[in-house]
């Protein structure tokens, strides 16, 4: 049987599983509430996200890419007190540190917030998000355009972002290789509120070199419930526990 019709067989017996509902051990950094670094199944199966997805990068990305960085961030902080410091704080004073946790690190905190971004059955914007994205972009079409423009120009490897910056307004944003909103010397800084993967890993297999259609196809799957629920944390203090 070939790899690629495995790879579906597999992620469609997987969907009557019952798989962790939650990333938030590593996207929500509630100090009081941190209990170590893991890496956790994601919330759907490989193949849920299809046709937007296809379950073989879905399989490719997640066991493959982003496991690779949560095994070599693990190994590079082994020993030392950053196995017991939540990812806001490790991100908070990147620069104290080496290439491998910021890069690993980054790979590790970033993929885990992206899966949690994506669901077949997502929702729709809160009352109070709807408002805030009319009232910092002018409106959901003008917010997809902003956001299209910096997930389509970011060159080479990176994210694209939707953060609640520190003024209490959304603002949208990318970042290059690993990097994130948390960092103190990244270009957009804030909470984040959604990570938009743009690695050619994320879309090369279904999509080759069209970015925007990759781009575009993200309205289908996004999570609006998780991302209306890390807004109204963002807003209420309660982000970082």
């Amino acid at each position: 049987m070939k790899r690629r019709n495995f790879i579906k067989l597999a992620g469609a017996g997987a969907t009557a599983l019952i798989i962790s509902p939650t990333l938030a051990n590593c996207v929500s950094p509630s100090s009081a509430n941190f209990k170590g670094h893991t890496f956790n199944e994601l919330p759907y199966a490989y193949n849920a996200l299809e046709p937007y997805i296809d379950a073989e990068t879905m399989e490719l990305h997640y066991s493959k890419h982003h496991k690779g960085y949560f095994k070599k961030f693990t190994a590079a902080i082994e020993g030392s007190e950053l196995e017991k410091t939540p990812m806001h704080l490790i991100f908070k004073h990147i620069n104290k540190y080496d290439d491998a946790v910021r890069n690993n690190g980054g790979g590790y905190y970033n993929h885990s917030l992206f899966w949690s971004c994506l669901n077949p059955n997502g929702g729709s914007p809160s009352a109070e998000l709807a408002k805030a994205i009319d009232d910092d972009f002018g409106g959901m079409d003008q917010f997809k355009k902003d956001f299209f423009t910096q997930a389509k120009t970011q060159f080479g490897s990176g994210w694209a972002w939707l953060v609640l910056n520190k003024a209490g307004k959304l603002e949208v944003g990318n970042t290059a290789n690993q990097d994130n909103p948390l960092m103190p010397d990244s270009d957009i800084q804030g909470i984040p509120l959604i990570a938009f993967d743009v690695w050619e890993h994320a879309y090369y297999l279904k999509y080759q070199n069209l970015r925007g259609d990759y781009i575009n196809a993200f309205w289908n799957i996004i999570n609006w419930n998780e991302i209306n629920e890390r807004y109204a944390n963002a807003k209420s203090g309660k982000w970082l526990g």
